[in-house]
């Protein structure tokens, strides 16, 4: 894909103190402080596609894999997270080129992939040919399933064949922070 930005991938054991304060740094610029540590800390732990024009960080996506169940069948899922975009890259199309790395990479590696979409995200990722979750949502809990309605119509599938039936419940792993 010919961008304006250089565009890596690189593991979370490979980004170090100095990137990951870049990525930090761009969270906090994008949603205008509207973050804290477990935003950053969901992203952890799976591969991060920085973007970078004339060698500053201007995007920032990271796939992560989490375990969730969609009606009776566990997934071995990719999941979105720390989708931002500087506020002076916008509307240029790098959040489409960082996406589409997202999605090529979770192709190979996982059987669909999710995530939580804010409304002006979501009109990127439907015009991409992701689709809403219309299914209840919920999450594992140490004491047992918990129902999560604030999320409900919020999250998002990649699921190019189709397969999964979005009218089910979908169930996500626990952890700190906001759950999906």
């Amino acid at each position: 894909m010919d961008t304006p930005w250089d565009l890596t991938v690189v593991h979370t054991a490979d980004l170090g103190p100095r990137r990951l304060r870049e990525v930090r740094f761009l969270l906090d610029d994008a949603f205008a402080g509207d973050v804290d540590d477990t935003d950053l800390d969901h992203a952890l732990g799976g591969l991060h596609v920085l973007a970078h024009r004339d060698g500053r960080l201007a995007g920032h996506a990271a796939l992560v894999q989490r375990h969730l169940v969609a009606g009776d069948r566990p997934l071995r899922a990719g999941y979105v997270e720390a989708v931002a975009v500087a506020p002076g890259e916008r509307r240029r199309g790098l959040g489409a080129a960082l996406t589409g790395v997202v999605e090529d990479l979770a192709g190979r590696a996982h059987e669909a992939t999710f995530l939580g979409a804010s409304d002006e995200g979501a009109r990127l990722y439907r015009s991409r040919g992701w689709r809403v979750w219309s299914g209840p949502t919920g999450v594992m809990t140490p004491e047992g399933v918990r129902a999560t309605p604030d999320d409900d119509g919020g999250v998002h599938v990649h699921d190019p064949a189709g397969a999964l039936d979005v009218t089910a419940r979908l169930l996500c792993d626990w952890r700190c922070g906001d759950v999906w």
